[in-house]
């Protein structure tokens, strides 16, 4: 349930609640079995975020907003967003209630929607000023980070991994829920970093690689964490998030995604995403 402000789809936190929210609108279980396939054809219909950099807002200039684009391409039609905050309701008011076909960014597995095939993988990671205390790290258990002092959003999977490896108790907490028209905690911890108040903070990949990458001058070292035993799990492949049951635009969505493997690749990497192949290897380039 990260948000920072509207719940992130792409990100694992939402499951619980978006199967919440499916229940309450009567989309899952037996009643899924019994939606049809109500996929409009002449548009593309996505729900989003309004306000929800890197990911997408209105003025279209997130890494989800051009995946649409390059979908609608591809299927020969104009997009059309359902614009609704990802926080309570998001499932209800987007796909629950029909008004849109695809969520483009949610996490596989992830309940309520039938999931497309993988079209990235990436992790949550470690964001350091290059030069500092933290150089070399790639992994919470390293020593030298025992008398650091971490950033890290309340109530997220890393958040669990630093309790477990006694990290907590020295830890500047972030909120989880916030508004991001007015607020933005990946921000706020960078200029933390900056100020030197914290040495570093853990962010999920797209949104700590955008910031700290695409708008961080390369000051910083951002490392995926990879390497942490045990659950929860640090990596996630994120899918596009459809109404279940409608098989025949599963299998569209799929073929577009073999098809453009490249072209996605590369417009995440532009955005900063740090991507990981099956081996948890970094993609660094399209391929």
């Amino acid at each position: 349930m990260e948000s920072f402000g509207r719940r992130l789809v792409s990100t694992p936190f939402l499951s619980l609640s978006f199967a919440a929210a499916a229940l309450a609108a009567g989309l899952s279980g037996p009643a899924a079995a019994q939606t049809s396939d109500l996929v409009n054809r002449a548009t593309l219909r996505v729900c989003a975020d309004p306000a929800d950099m890197p990911l997408s807002n209105e003025k279209g200039e997130g890494f989800e907003n051009k995946l649409a684009d390059l979908l609608a391409k591809d299927l020969g039609v104009p997009v059309d967003y359902t614009w609704f905050p990802q926080a309570t309701g998001f499932y209800r008011m987007t796909l629950g209630s029909k008004r849109c076909d695809v969520v483009m960014g949610f996490v596989a597995a992830g309940d309520p929607v039938l999931n497309t095939n993988p079209y990235f993988k990436s992790a949550w990671v470690l964001i350091s000023k290059k030069g500092g205390a933290l150089d070399g790290v790639d992994a919470l258990t390293d020593p030298k980070v025992k008398d650091t002092r971490l950033g890290v959003i309340a109530g997220t999977a890393p958040a669990s991994h630093m309790v477990r490896d006694g990290l907590i108790v020295r830890a500047r907490p972030y909120s989880l829920m916030v508004d991001r028209r007015f607020d933005s905690p990946a921000e706020q911890m960078l200029r933390d970093i900056d100020a030197g108040e914290i040495d570093g903070g853990i962010l999920w990949g797209p949104i700590g690689g955008y910031f700290a990458t695409v708008k961080g001058e390369g000051k910083y070292n951002v490392v995926p964490l990879v390497k942490e035993p045990g659950q929860p799990p640090m990596t996630y492949r994120i899918t596009m998030g459809i109404r279940p049951n409608e098989l025949n635009w599963k299998h569209r969505l799929n073929e577009f995604i073999a098809k453009h493997q490249d072209e996605i690749n590369k417009i995440l990497l532009d955005y900063g995403v740090p991507l990981l192949d099956e081996q948890d290897k970094p993609i660094t380039a399209a391929r």
